[in-house]
């Protein structure tokens, strides 16, 4: 398990974001990702959830929307992380798939892609 503070893990977070290819993140809009840690005994433990509604399904999408929320759970990541680098993959993998969700992608065809 590896410890960082709130900042240096918000910090990771922006950095990771940052480095995406813009092929990846062309497109998404009104998103906002949010750190959290995941209460315990809550099930299932997950690294991240995205809440909103996909792309491909959405009609109009218009002035006073809330935005889409990616929640990554720090608590999660850092119990299953080993060191730094290990959660910064964590990160990213966890960045992307929630991304992937936002496209509409489901779990199977993420894992196709190599994202899950």
């Amino acid at each position: 398990m590896v410890e960082i503070s709130d900042d240096e893990f918000e910090q990771m977070v922006s950095e990771v974001f940052d480095a995406l290819p813009d092929d990846m993140v062309r497109g998404v809009e009104n998103v906002a990702i949010l750190i959290a840690d995941q209460p315990p005994g809550e099930r299932p433990r997950l690294y991240g959830l995205y809440s909103g509604r996909p792309l491909k399904t959405r009609g109009v999408y218009g002035f006073g929307e809330l935005p889409d929320r990616i929640t990554l759970f720090k608590n999660n990541m850092q119990a299953h992380s080993a060191d730094l680098d290990a959660l910064r993959t964590r990160v990213r993998i966890t960045i992307v798939h929630e991304i992937g969700h936002y496209f509409g992608l489901d779990d199977a065809k993420l894992g196709e892609l190599g994202w899950a």
